[in-house]
Order: C-alpha cells, then sequence, then structure tokens
C-alpha cells in the first residue's frame, strides 16, 4: 500500500486549484499547470484540500496512487514557489555566458557549445562557474539542467566538467609510477 498516496495535498495560500474529471488545473502567482491523473486513481477537491485514493486494489492502480498524489504535489508547489536546480562548472577554462535567452559555454571543445532554452523556463548565470535552471515545471527544469550537464559530465580523476550543485564525485586515483 502507499503510504504517501493516503496523505491529502493542501492547496497553498494563493493557488487556486480545480478538478475536472480526471485533469487537475493548479493557478498562482507564477502561472498555471495542469495534470491528467491515471484512470485507475480517483481525484477530488475537498475543503481546499485533493485526496487521491485507487479505484481498486490492483496492483496496477496501487502503483500509480502514490505517483499521481506527488505529481498533484509538484503542480501546486511549482505554481506557487517555482523549481531551481543549480549547476556548477569545474575546470580550467570552462565557463558559461549568458547570450540573450541562449547559454553558451566553454567546455573544452574546439566550438563553443549553444544550448536554447526551451518555453517556460529561465537560465541564469550568476557566475561564470555557475548555471541555475528555473521554471514552474519540475520535470522540464530537471531535463534541461540534465541536458546541460550531458554536454560535459563530470569525470572522476580531475572532477572537470558540469555537475549538480549538489553531486558528489566519486574520485579515482590516476596512474602511480
Amino acid at each position: 500500500m502507499s503510504r504517501i498516496g493516503k496523505r491529502p495535498v493542501a492547496v497553498p495560500d494563493g493557488v487556486t486549484a480545480s478538478v475536472d474529471g480526471q485533469t487537475v488545473i493548479a493557478k498562482g502567482p507564477k502561472g498555471e499547470l495542469r495534470f491528467v491523473v491515471n484512470d485507475e486513481v480517483l481525484v477530488k477537491l475537498d475543503n481546499g484540500e485533493i485526496k487521491v485514493d485507487p479505484r481498486d486494489q490492483s496492483k496496477d492502480a496501487r502503483s500509480k496512487w502514490g505517483m499521481s498524489r506527488t505529481m498533484i504535489q509538484n503542480i501546486l508547489k511549482g505554481v506557487k514557489d517555482g523549481f531551481e536546480k543549480r549547476l556548477e562548472i569545474t575546470g580550467v577554462g570552462y565557463r558559461a555566458a549568458l547570450q540573450g535567452k541562449d547559454l553558451q559555454l566553454s567546455l573544452g571543445f574546439s566550438h563553443e557549445v549553444v544550448y536554447k532554452a526551451p518555453e517556460g523556463i529561465q537560465i541564469t548565470v550568476p557566475k561564470p562557474t555557475e548555471i541555475v535552471v528555473t521554471g514552474i515545471d519540475n520535470q522540464k527544469v530537471g531535463q534541461v539542467a540534465a541536458e546541460i550537464r550531458e554536454y560535459r559530465g563530470p569525470e572522476p580523476y580531475k572532477g572537470k566538467g558540469v555537475r549538480y550543485a549538489d553531486e558528489r564525485i566519486v574520485r579515482k586515483e590516476g596512474k602511480k609510477k
């Protein structure tokens, strides 16, 4: 049984939520998001709380129960506060800069890497070695951060590359003479 699915999701102040069939719509100060819940999960709005229950006790319905509750919680948090991922760049000559809305990366290649930010995502560069990806959709923010990291992921010998700010790189020992 899902333990996370049993808890109702409270609608925060400043956010209006509505349930239209299987679609949950959240509007807040940052924007509007919607999530279509799977048919095997029942969703209802009561007294400023969204409750999620499985339609039956099948394995499939129970497995989608907790995930649906978490997705609803994420859209409510996203329209109120938004989400943020921080990336750090390590390496001599490795840096990032904004060129309009595009992110320009110098990562040791013979060319500059230009990343175009998708709709609804803001990329800022507070320092040349730091990138901040923000937006209201948690999945999009994580996907953009993963795509930027993929250009030159951290390597285990010197730790050079693009990594998440909270990521710990397990270092390897180099060759010995």
